[in-house]
């Protein structure tokens, strides 16, 4: 999108990744600069060399190969090379972390750009973004070279992992990943402990006073106090303030206890009184956002960071993918001043800081409005009912940050009959404080005024019977809270991890829970036997820090790679493969963890008359029964006889053989993109022929190939009598106006 003040004045470049921030960016910035969109990544890895991964281990060295990453890509490339020679400064404003700074490295490096001037901005406000091009910078080197450690680390395990370990399953399973096999465990972990959970009853004993307050059954008088502020986990009541009795284990002990409670007198023997504050919760970042609109929104991972990214490509937050609580001085001013005028009774004294992580980049701002004074009510009309409901919690979130202090009086009543103690605790919130707009407290328990010593007159006494339950499986929002408190991945890779997963079919979403497949037991399983610690949480948290030291400048990538390969991935993966050899190709290995075994016959295969697109070696035909498959096996390329090992699928449409959709050599013809955008993802839309009943036809679909198999697979507009593009779920596309 180009906007001129004079064909013969030249104009400024931005380079942006989504095309989505080009119409609020062109109202900041005006006439005079051309803004143009990456669409994201622009080059990846080639699938090339030893094992597809596209660069070499050499000593010390790492010899990467890019290439464009698909045609759309190349497209984009040859217009930006154009566009290059009609400006004359340029400026690179790819998302302010290390992908986006790497995007930025390979948008430079294939452009031939010497000088690029990067600016960085963590809200698309006309302040935030003139002061950035104000101010530019060179791209840092020490990100950059963390995002291509990333990119080559993650390659390198999933690549070979893939290939030489989880194929060799010959089950269905597709793949592993450094990521993506840790969190799995994660799963499978809780998933054992459920099964191997044994239940156990108990029973809680209490007594109701007609003073009016029911007290617990206490073996002693050394029970602690309730937490007064856990570490907030996005619910709306905090569990530790529920009462309940010291479990008693049987029934005969349970009637013990009542025959006393109803046969002796009851004293009030202890009352302690303690005024307490409550804290106020930091303003959200990556996983607490998810976290919390899971909770209260009942929303995936995926779908927060899609709307909080329509959010903050709208101008009405801050950038969504960060790990750091901090908020610019600026911003607490703001809501200092809102305070003034709206809430005065809830301004503290000084304005409230809160402590991110160890690890977390500083640099970074939390998700926070950009203007405190655009308040949920007055944005409620200028967006979507979904996004207006992700930015109410945003914006209370953040203003409830630099609230006061909630204060609590809190009660606790210890009553005696016999030998036997009771206890009845109370809390009343006597100042709201920032729970006004953010409440993580549960709700007042008013005990009534009573002195000690005083007698109690007992209305009833009794026991309910209960049963131990196992722990939970993790809800989304749940997993992206151990992922990050485990240190696994980071706020980019936490929603893909899930999603990939699930793709995978190793979890499935079953009543808001994930619960791992057989698929996924058995695949976890059997990594947790040949490569123990790579799917451990601490192995993988210890190469994200070694991935932290990266972008600090501490640690030469290029070295860390090699010699984490050579001392640990080369000698573990070469022992997995001697392992594996020991058993049959379906893994003659027993996985008790889904209450079934893993077969231990031998795999049916069959010798095809199909050469391998790759190697030209013939290709074995393997029987599976995994659902995931259009067809009751796969073909193989048979390493035993100087094959390459590649895979290949049947297209239960065409009724052909394919190989894995990344492993596929681009189309000769080159796609013909339409100036229609994807309704889901932005990309063009693509002018597809076909045909169909013998018919010649036309239609509309996604041009990226890799979403048009997954989250655009459903974009697909239709030709229809008129001549128009329909689609059954998107409805018709309007007309162009030339």
């Amino acid at each position: 999108m180009r906007y001129l003040l004079d064909a013969n004045i030249m104009a400024n470049l931005l380079l942006i990744e989504s095309p989505g921030k080009i119409k609020k960016l062109s109202q900041i910035l005006g006439s005079g600069w051309i803004i143009k969109a990456s669409m994201g990544h622009i080059r990846e890895l080639a699938d090339d060399g030893e094992d597809a991964l596209g660069f070499d281990l050499d000593g010390d060295r790492v010899r990467c190969r890019y290439e464009a990453r698909s045609d759309r890509a190349k497209t984009i490339l040859k217009d930006l090379r154009q566009t290059i020679k009609e400006v004359t400064d340029i400026y690179i404003a790819t998302d302010p972390d290390r992908e986006g700074e790497t995007i930025g490295w390979h948008i430079a490096h294939e452009l031939g750009l010497k000088k690029p001037k990067r600016v960085t901005y963590s809200e698309i406000t006309k302040a935030a973004v003139m002061a950035a091009i104000a101010s530019p910078r060179t791209l840092d080197r020490n990100l950059v070279a963390a995002g291509r450690a990333r990119d080559c680390l993650d390659k390198l395990v999933g690549y070979k992992g893939s290939k030489h370990i989880v194929w060799q399953l010959k089950n269905g399973a597709k793949s592993m990943g450094r990521v993506q096999s840790a969190t799995l465990h994660l799963l499978c972990l809780r998933e054992k402990e459920i099964l191997a959970f044994k239940p156990q009853d108990y029973w809680s004993v209490w007594v109701d006073y007609k003073e009016g307050f029911r007290a617990f059954y206490r073996g002693s008088l050394t029970a602690t106090e309730i937490v007064v502020n856990p570490e907030d986990d996005a619910t709306d009541t905090n569990d530790n303030n529920k009462p309940e009795s010291e479990r008693v284990l049987s029934q005969a002990e349970a009637d013990r206890l009542l025959n006393i409670a109803r046969s002796q007198p009851h004293k009030i023997i202890t009352i302690d009184h303690k005024n307490t504050t409550s804290s106020p919760p930091p303003p959200f970042i990556t996983s607490t956002l998810q976290q919390a609109a899971g909770a209260k929104l009942r929303f995936s991972p995926e779908q927060t960071m899609k709307i909080a990214q329509s959010l903050y490509e709208a101008g009405y937050i801050t950038y969504m993918r960060t790990d750091s609580v901090a908020l610019s001085e600026q911003f607490c001013a703001e809501v200092r001043k809102y305070l003034e005028q709206h809430d005065r009774d809830n301004l503290p004294t000084v304005a409230t800081k809160h402590r991110s992580k160890h690890n977390a980049q500083e640099a970074h701002e939390a998700i926070r409005p950009t203007d405190v004074n655009k308040t949920p009510e007055k944005l409620s009309t200028q967006v979507s009912i979904e996004e207006g409901k992700l930015y109410d919690l945003i914006w209370r979130r953040a203003v409830a940050s630099q609230c006061r202090h909630a204060e609590l009086a809190k009660t606790r009543i210890v009553t005696q009959s016999g030998a036997i103690f009771w206890e009845a605790r109370g809390q009343v919130i006597t100042f709201p404080g920032y729970t006004v707009y953010w409440n993580n407290l549960s709700g007042d328990s008013e005990l009534p005024n009573v002195k000690k010593g005083q007698i109690l007159n007992l209305k009833q006494a009794g026991a309910d019977k209960k049963t131990t339950q196992p722990p939970p499986r993790y809800t989304e929002p749940k997993l992206v809270q151990l992922m990050e408190r485990k240190g696994i991945g980071r706020p980019s890779t936490y929603s893909p991890t899930i999603k990939t997963l699930k793709q995978r079919e190793y979890v499935k979403l079953i009543k808001g829970k994930l619960q791992p497949t057989p698929l996924g037991m058995e695949l976890d399983g059997f990594l947790e036997k040949v490569l123990p610690d790579l799917i451990q949480a601490e192995f993988t948290a210890k190469m994200e820090s070694n991935l932290d030291e990266i972008a600090a400048g501490n640690l030469d990538w290029e070295k860390y790679l090699n010699s984490w390969n050579r001392e640990y991935f080369a000698p573990s993966l070469a022992k997995a493969i001697a392992e594996i050899r020991q058993f049959t190709p379906s893994v003659s290995n027993q996985n008790q963890s889904n209450g079934k075994n893993i077969s231990t016959n031998r795999v049916k295969t069959e010798l095809t008359d199909i050469h391998c697109p790759k190697c030209g070696c013939l290709m074995i035909k393997i029987f599976s029964k995994s659902q995931k498959l259009q067809a009751d096996h796969f073909l193989k390329c048979d390493e035993k006889t100087s094959g390459c090992g590649s895979v290949m699928f049947l297209n239960g449409k065409t009724g052909k053989y394919e190989l894995p959709y990344g492993e596929r050599k681009p189309d000769a013809k080159p796609a013909v993109l339409t100036q229609y955008p994807c309704p889901v993802c932005n990309s063009p839309l693509e002018h597809y022929e076909y045909t169909k009943d013998g018919q010649n036809k036309v239609m509309f679909r996604c041009s990226n190939g890799k979403n048009r198999q997954d989250k655009c697979k459903e974009v697909a507009f239709f030709q229809t009598k008129q001549g128009k593009m329909w689609s059954p779920k998107f409805g018709e596309l309007p007309v162009l106006k030339p």
